[in-house]
């Protein structure tokens, strides 16, 4: 039923946004097409990414879900960075970071331990995963936002810089490390049990051939949504504070969403876990970092530098996740709990 909605919403979307783009409708009436239709894709790309996770297993199956989800969010942001809306992406960036720890993580714990009692996942992988988020969150966000008191512009963006390479050549070594140094060395007693009968829904050429126009279709989309970003913000009372940390947030990383809570439910949790937390860890390492040296070749620069909430927001999403989730199991208590400190931030990103 659900990918029937998602398939009408497609096919009706995609027309809309070229054809309202080209009429120049209202922007408030883009905003919404435009939102519906990048998560109507979003979720094509989350079959795909599922199908293709059936064949690779889980943990290549959860970075794909991750790479691909935070390719649409990429994309937005490099078109916000195009336009200088420097703080919508500082704010997306921070929204991806707790959207993924607290609301997509929080709400596959919630639906699985509705289900199941007690679900479990890789302990190991939990582990490796909380010491990489508590670097890449705590130490390489604070330290840039604590120097730049004592720099000037300039010091700061070449802090920025240097700080964006270490992270994004860490994140290539986390990567070499657990798909092929020690791949299988930390393996938990559930993983592998699970995924062997099952058939993927579509082939690997079918997942790939989807994946690829699916991102071209959203990548269209997404460079006249951000052209309506000041407008709707007006319209709505809005900051781009709000919009980046939870509209652009949401809408981004869409496909993550609907992929991790539906594995949840089927009591995946490996991959689940794999998909919220590896995709945190992909914007961190990867996504921020490139984000900041691409900015280098467009009028303003960006430099890796949050503001106090968006930083005290991050810090406290990955110590209570890190809590939550080390010991490698989970259930509905604990999934309402991320949930739970998700609104309260989210109500104090729309109050300021």
């Amino acid at each position: 039923m659900a990918n029937k909605i998602f398939m009408i919403l497609t096919l009706v979307g995609v027309p809309l946004s070229v054809i309202g783009s080209l009429m120049h409708w209202p922007s408030t009436i883009l905003f919404v097409i435009y939102c519906l239709t990048i998560i109507a894709l979003a979720s094509f790309m989350g079959r795909a990414t599922e199908s293709l996770a059936v064949v690779a297993g889980p943990r290549i199956g959860g970075l794909l879900n991750a790479t691909f989800g935070n390719a649409v969010e990429l994309i937005i942001s490099i078109f916000a960075l195009k336009e200088g809306l420097i703080g919508v992406v500082l704010a997306s960036l921070t929204g991806s970071v707790i959207g993924n720890l607290l609301l997509v993580a929080g709400l596959s714990f919630f639906i699985g331990g509705i289900k199941y009692k007690r679900q479990l996942f890789n302990v190991y992988d939990a582990r490796h995963n909380s010491g990489l988020l508590m670097f890449a969150i705590i130490v390489a966000f604070v330290i840039p936002e604590v120097f730049s008191m004592e720099m000037n512009e300039q010091k700061t963006l070449n802090l920025s810089v240097g700080i964006s390479i270490i992270l994004i050549a860490l994140y290539l070594a986390a990567l070499f490390f657990k798909l092929v140094s020690h791949r299988g060395v930390y393996q938990s007693e559930t993983e592998g049990t699970d995924h062997e009968k099952e058939e993927p829904e579509w082939s690997k050429g079918k997942a790939v051939a989807i994946l690829f126009a699916a991102t071209i279709a959203v990548a269209y989309v997404s460079e006249n949504l951000v052209h309506t970003f000041e407008v709707v913000a007006e319209s709505f009372g809005w900051t781009e504070l709000f919009i980046g940390v939870i509209i652009v947030a949401i809408v981004g990383n869409a496909a993550e969403h609907a992929s991790a809570i539906i594995l949840a439910y089927k009591n995946k949790m490996d991959i689940a876990v794999e998909i919220a937390v590896g995709s945190t860890l992909q914007i961190a390492m990867f996504v921020a970092p490139v984000l900041v040296l691409v900015s280098l070749f467009f009028p303003t620069s960006m430099p890796l530098v949050f503001t106090l909430p968006e930083l005290v927001a991050m810090v406290s999403a990955v110590l209570v996740t890190v809590i939550i989730s080390n010991d490698g199991e989970t259930n509905w208590f604990e999934g309402l709990t991320l949930l739970a400190a998700y609104f309260i931030m989210g109500i104090g990103f729309y109050l300021l």
